[in-house]
């Protein structure tokens, strides 16, 4: 397995975990216990998933007050997958700089279409988009400016 297939899998087990989290409001060890025994895990990048559970759960208020100045609803009536892949999505903008803003939203967008409704992965792919111009504004020039016309 490449390790591009185990940061994928980690992140999905990420978002599985902080959808528990969301829906249950237990304490982070036992989801992280719980998912590390999941069918699939040991394909995982372990180092990954921990990471972007524990920081996307300690950092959720202040990914949650970005999140709400994208969106014309409150956080709290988001699905808890969107809401997931949003917080997730929110840690790595935030603290890992070393992932490509593009990556970032690539990998929301396909975890939201696994996990999520029909529609969910367009919603999150707005989203993310305006939160990147935010948090990763000279990426994003940069990027806009390689771009052909």
């Amino acid at each position: 397995m490449s390790n591009q297939q185990a940061r994928r899998k980690a992140r999905a087990f990420a978002v599985q975990g902080i959808y528990q989290w969301l829906v249950s409001g237990n304490d982070v060890a036992p989801i992280e216990e719980h998912i590390a025994q999941s069918e699939g895990f040991d394909e995982a990048d372990a180092v990954l998933f921990r990471e972007r559970l524990r920081g996307a759960i300690a950092n959720a208020d202040a990914h949650d007050a970005e999140i709400a100045r994208h969106i014309e609803r409150k956080v709290s009536e988001l699905s808890p997958v969107e809401h997931a892949v949003l917080l997730l999505a929110g840690q790595e903008l935030a603290h890992h700089i070393e992932v490509p803003y593009r990556v970032v939203i690539n990998e929301a967008i396909e975890l939201t279409k696994s996990f999520g409704g029909s529609e969910g992965h367009r919603f999150v792919n707005g989203v993310l988009d305006k939160m990147a111009i935010g948090m990763r504004a000279t990426e994003v020039e940069a990027g806009r400016r390689k771009r052909p016309k």
